[in-house]
């Protein structure tokens, strides 16, 4: 849920009341923190400007400003502020956009037939995901971002996910079981950042992965070929 929203934003713009709705409201609306209706085209706007910030400040450099992500959107940059008065608030909930889709997605892995290969296919995900998400987790930084807000509420919910994947890819026999969820994390953030970062290209980034992947195989998973 996008904070300071009402109503819950799915991925193709659908937005459901999560107070359960009010009596006498047309269909087609939702409403914002104040219980005030939002209009379709408006709620249309609010994912534009959203999808375009990401783009932006996912990018980072010189057009990472409010004023491109307007000009992606398009619209004007009034509009952008009318749905996110701060920068920061703009950039907390495109990250927590971001970390939702992560956590739906692990969610999904988390009923796999193979668990093993559901761990450390998302794992490699997130790995191949972190550019983007390292830029605007840290133009949220700079920009002064809330550190109990929704991005960071989002990220607790991710890891829950990933806590999840990792303990049935353990129950399986397919990860060592003396490693905990913050081994995991450890590994994910330095290869994150060195895939991001350390231009070392695609080849040298999957054979670090298949060697942490080999250290933390446990006796069912077959080494990578």
């Amino acid at each position: 849920m996008v904070a300071g929203e009402r109503g819950q934003v799915s991925e193709n713009g659908q937005v459901s009341d999560s107070g359960g709705g009010r009596a006498g409201r047309p269909s087609g609306y939702a409403h914002d923190a104040g219980g005030r209706a939002l209009r379709v085209d408006a709620r249309t706007n609010r994912i534009k400007v959203l999808d375009a910030a990401e783009e932006v400040f996912g990018q980072g450099g010189e057009s990472a400003s409010t004023e491109e992500v307007a000009r992606r959107a398009g619209v004007g940059i009034a509009t952008v502020f009318r749905h996110f008065p701060t920068k920061a608030e703009l950039l907390e909930a495109v990250l927590a956009r971001r970390f939702e889709r992560l956590r739906e997605r692990a969610d999904g892995l988390a009923g796999a037939a193979d668990p093993g290969q559901a761990f450390f296919d998302f794992f490699t995900h997130m790995v191949a995901d972190a550019a983007g998400k390292i830029a605007i987790a840290e133009a949220l930084a700079e920009a002064g971002g809330d550190a109990e807000g929704a991005a960071t509420q989002a990220s607790a919910r991710l890891q829950d996910a990933v806590r999840v994947l990792l303990r049935r890819a353990q129950e399986a026999g397919a990860v060592r079981g003396d490693v905990g969820l913050g081994e995991i994390y450890s590994l994910l953030i330095g290869s994150s950042r060195a895939a991001a970062f350390g231009q070392f290209g695609p080849d040298v980034n999957a054979r670090a992965l298949a060697v942490i992947f080999d250290g933390l195989a446990g006796p069912r998973r077959e080494p990578p070929a």
